[in-house]
Formats: structure tokens, C-alpha cells, sequence
């Protein structure tokens, strides 16, 4: 298995497609807007749902990243059975999606129905692929890291999946730069291919990715997905939506903590927008679409206009000045760049 030296950023090639790349190192092409689903069941009905799928993949959005739990607030694996059968009314529908899912966090109370044991993963695939419908996931995700299992208990269990065609590919999820140099390095010794994705939290107001996780992913050809692009509906007009008595997701969870922080930067960042004409959450997906290293975003759309704004994000670079005045309300950790340099006085 043959990856970049360390310390060399992977270049996708995007062939000139605006909308599709190349997820990492593989030949796998996906859409740059990924469509999450964390908002399916609780937040966005089956109807609207089903909706919202048929309308992103009719706008060339292919890559619909899901989790095994996603769907709490009904119960855990709702989501995973909506998609299930929305793939079911028109099996056609599989051919063109690329599948993402998640393993690892609990689905209930047994103690082994959570983690990355190779107990666990196997059965949780087998589970998510009958309440998905479908006889293979694309890409796997390890939700997040499981200090309790070594990495070759990890590996066997996926070198199982994708020898018996359940699983296309692994990726990461919430991951630290070491852990994915760890899980390259043990992948590499089993001659496995290993990670080709890692999806992390990273936007204007959190930018700790650039120093250690977006600098590993290209070092060793892993695409990254980043959720959270608005950090919560942070980064989507709050102020002017709250103000307009139409605050529904930035008024709570990450959005609120963020806003006590950042009150006096995201009003002048939505004045910033205003000055320049554009919605703040264009702009905001607009700036980390066009960070290096960043392979697309996972929006979490309630409605066929956030899909559509979100494209709009992406087909409309931001000019240098706006960039530049955002990275002075919104500066990089240290000296901006990766570790150890942004560190260094």
C-alpha cells in the first residue's frame, strides 16, 4: 500500500466537476456537500425527509452520511430504517448514493452493544445494513475513538466486512491526528488500505482541526468531511433570526454556549455579511468549503431551501477581502497552520 510521505498534502482531482471529488486517496467520487440525516426523526418527519433525499440526490448530491443512532429522539436506528425505506421504493436509488454510516456509540444497555470491539462492529454492521435495506455500506465510520481496543482487532474486523462485500471503505470520526497516524500505521503493517476519511468539527469559530487532524488526513490520503460547518446555526445570522423570532436550532446546544462566547464577533461577522450582501450561512459554508484539505461538509438541512443554499455556498467563491476579514474576526489558534509551527513565538 503505497500513501503520500508524511508531511505531503494529498491533492484530490476534481476532473473540473465543481460538485463532485475524490474522497481521499481512493477513486471514489463523491459530492462535496454530504446530506446529513442527524435531523431525520424528532426534526424532520419521514415525509420531508424522503423529500429532502429525493431533491439532494436530484440536485447530484450522492454521499448521505448517517449513524446507527441517529434517530434518538424517536429511538436509536430510526434514521437508519427512514433511509431504509425510502432505498426500498425505488431500489434504484442505491446505485447512485454513496452510503456512509457510523458505529461505535451505544445502542443500548448491553455492554457490548457499543464500542470497537470486532464483536461490536460486525454485529452493528450487520444490524445498520437490515435496517438500512440495502446488502453493503460504503463507507464505514468508527464514531469515535475506542481507547479500550488496539487497532488490529479493529482491522481484522473490517478486513471480515470487506472480504464478505458488507463494507466498501473505513473512515474515522471525531479522531485526533495521532489516532489516525496510529490506525494508518496498523493498517499499513496488515497491507489493509486503512482510513480514507476522517469527518471533524471545524468552522470559523473552531478551528483546532488545522493544527494536528487536517495536516494528518493529508499526510496520509484521507479525505475530510466536516460537520458542523456553521457550528450549530452559530454562523447562520442568529442574531437577525432571533431578532425576527425565527431561531430554532441556533437558539439552542452548541449555537447558545457559542453565542455567550462570541456574542461580539458573530455580530460583527453578520454585519460583515450584510455589508457584503451575502447570508451569513453562505458565507460561513462557503469559507470552510474553501479551506485547504477539506473535502466537503455534512449539512444537516430541514428543508429543500437549506440544500439549495448550501449549493449556492459552494458554486460561489468568497472574494480575498471578505477571507481576510474573516480570518481577523475569527483568527487561526497561534500563528495560524499547522502544529508545531503555530505554536512557535
Amino acid at each position: 500500500m503505497q500513501l503520500p510521505a508524511v508531511g505531503t498534502a494529498y491533492a484530490p482531482d476534481t476532473g473540473g466537476d465543481t460538485l463532485h471529488t475524490q474522497l481521499g486517496r481512493t477513486g471514489l467520487r463523491v459530492s462535496r456537500l454530504a446530506l446529513g440525516t442527524v435531523n431525520f426523526g424528532g426534526r424532520v418527519e419521514e415525509d420531508e425527509a424522503h423529500r429532502l433525499m429525493d431533491h439532494a440526490l436530484a440536485q447530484g448530491i450522492n454521499l448521505f452520511d448517517t449513524a446507527n443512532t441517529y434517530g434518538w429522539r424517536v429511538h436509536k436506528g430510526h434514521t437508519e430504517e427512514s433511509i431504509g425505506r425510502w432505498l426500498a421504493g425505488r431500489p434504484e436509488r442505491r446505485d447512485r448514493v454513496v452510503l456512509a454510516t457510523k458505529v461505535g456509540d451505544p445502542m443500548g444497555d448491553d455492554p457490548n452493544a457499543e464500542g470497537l470491539s470486532a464483536r461490536n462492529i460486525i454485529a452493528a454492521c450487520e444490524a445498520s445494513l437490515r435496517r438500512l435495506r440495502t446488502d453493503w455500506i460504503d463507507l464505514y465510520q468508527f464514531h469515535h475513538l475506542d481507547r479500550r481496543v488496539g487497532w488490529d482487532e479493529v482491522w481484522q474486523a473490517l478486513d471480515v466486512l470487506i472480504t464478505q462485500g458488507k463494507v466498501r471503505y473505513a473512515g474515522s470520526s471525531n479522531f485526533a491526528g495521532w489516532n489516525i497516524a496510529s490506525a494508518q500505521e496498523a493498517a499499513e503493517r496488515r497491507n489493509l488500505l486503512g482510513l480514507v476519511s476522517e469527518q471533524c468539527v471545524y468552522n470559523l469559530v473552531s478551528r483546532h482541526a488545522e493544527l494536528e487532524v487536517i495536516p494528518a488526513a493529508r499526510a496520509y490520503g484521507l479525505g475530510v468531511l466536516v460537520w458542523s460547518p456553521l457550528h450549530g446555526g452559530l454562523l447562520s445570522g442568529v442574531l437577525r433570526k432571533t431578532r425576527e423570532n425565527r431561531a430554532v436550532k441556533s437558539a439552542q446546544g452548541r449555537a447558545a454556549e457559542g453565542l455567550k462566547k462570541h456574542h461580539h464577533s458573530i455580530a460583527a461577522y453578520e454585519e460583515l455579511c450584510a455589508d457584503h450582501g451575502l447570508d451569513p450561512a453562505q458565507v460561513g459554508m462557503a469559507w470552510t468549503l474553501s479551506r485547504p484539505g477539506v473535502t466537503g461538509v455534512v449539512i444537516g438541512p430541514r428543508t429543500e431551501t437549506h440544500v439549495d443554499g448550501a449549493l449556492s455556498a459552494l458554486r460561489s467563491p468568497l472574494p480575498g477581502t471578505l477571507l481576510a476579514s474573516l480570518d481577523e474576526l475569527f483568527p487561526p489558534i497561534g500563528r495560524g497552520g499547522p502544529a508545531p509551527d503555530a505554536w512557535l513565538s
